[in-house]
């Protein structure tokens, strides 16, 4: 019989926008995954179709280690939940990761989080049994590595009283300690630290993530994270940060977006064509509208 013990547990957050990104990456999770634990996935689901999610099942329907359960994103944010208003294209599913080690069993400990736009290539039980150290949180080096960086990291560390050359990390993969962080309360801290320094937050929660985890995080090997636009032969997961792999106007190296489409022609998507850019531009100018329109009429 199964314990927890012998599971890993991963949350992946997705739109109906995004899915076949969810499908590829759970698909390449699957496919890699070795050892003997079943691995249940907790999708957090931000209006995917039920079409698309059926989709979605299918792509594992004969992995007898793979779990899938959907989570409907309003039962994930607290009722009244407040989002900071930001000027960024990142949409409120973003903030969904933050809530997720609320909606496990009290008796689950740890957590995988996954953006939806990766390709795991290893399997992922060695992420699984990192030891956190007493840390709450694991994640790898962000492409700008401090939070001095010129064009990321923390704008207003200097206000923060926080060292130039301070590690700053990518919020795409986190490794959670689910009891600390629901103890530290983590979400209201992020919001918090979003909310007071709303002029400087660049990229929404992971600046938040960050000045909350400011010099107290374990850094873990970066081919676990490893980001599309730098090629490397054997990354463990590769993250698509920039224009996405289904996009014509992809500029990252081509060879990432062959591995992407050898996971997702493993599912009902297989042959899907390359998409124009209209639909990605038209989506995040409605994102940024919309929160517009919330400052005007909140």
């Amino acid at each position: 019989m199964t314990t927890q013990k012998d599971k890993i547990h991963i949350a992946l957050a997705s739109n109906n926008g995004y899915v076949v990104l969810l499908a590829a990456l759970i698909k390449s999770i699957d496919e890699n995954h070795k050892s003997d634990e079943e691995i249940v996935f907790y999708i957090l689901n931000d209006k995917i179709s039920s079409k698309n999610q059926n989709k979605v099942n299918a792509s594992v329907s004969n992995s007898p280690k793979i779990i899938l359960k959907w989570i409907d994103a309003e039962n994930v944010f607290p009722e009244n939940v407040k989002f900071p208003k930001d000027n960024s294209a990142f949409p409120k599913t973003a903030y969904l990761r933050l809530f997720a080690p609320y909606i496990l069993d009290i008796e689950i400990k740890k957590l995988l989080y996954f953006d939806v736009d990766m390709i795991v290539k290893d399997d992922v039980s060695e992420l699984w049994n990192i030891d956190l150290k007493g840390y709450t949180m694991a994640a790898v080096l962000d492409v700008g590595k401090t939070v001095g960086c010129a064009w990321g990291g923390i704008p207003n560390y200097k206000e923060l009283g926080l060292p130039a050359d301070a590690k700053y990390f990518n919020s795409g993969l986190m490794i959670i300690d689910c009891e600390k962080w629901r103890l530290e309360n983590i979400p209201q801290k992020v919001f918090k630290a979003m909310d007071d320094h709303i002029e400087h937050v660049n990229y929404a929660d992971q600046y938040g993530l960050n000045v909350v985890f400011a010099q107290n995080w374990l850094e873990i090997d970066p081919m676990w994270n490893w980001f599309a636009n730098n090629y490397h032969p054997k990354p463990k997961c590769i993250h698509f940060l920039d224009i996405k792999p289904f996009f014509k106007s992809y500029q990252s190296d081509e060879q990432f977006r062959k591995e992407f489409f050898k996971y997702l022609d493993k599912t009902p998507w297989k042959g899907m064509p390359l998409k124009s850019d209209f639909y990605r531009l038209l989506h995040k100018a409605m994102i940024k509208f919309k929160k517009k329109l919330k400052v005007v009429l909140p």
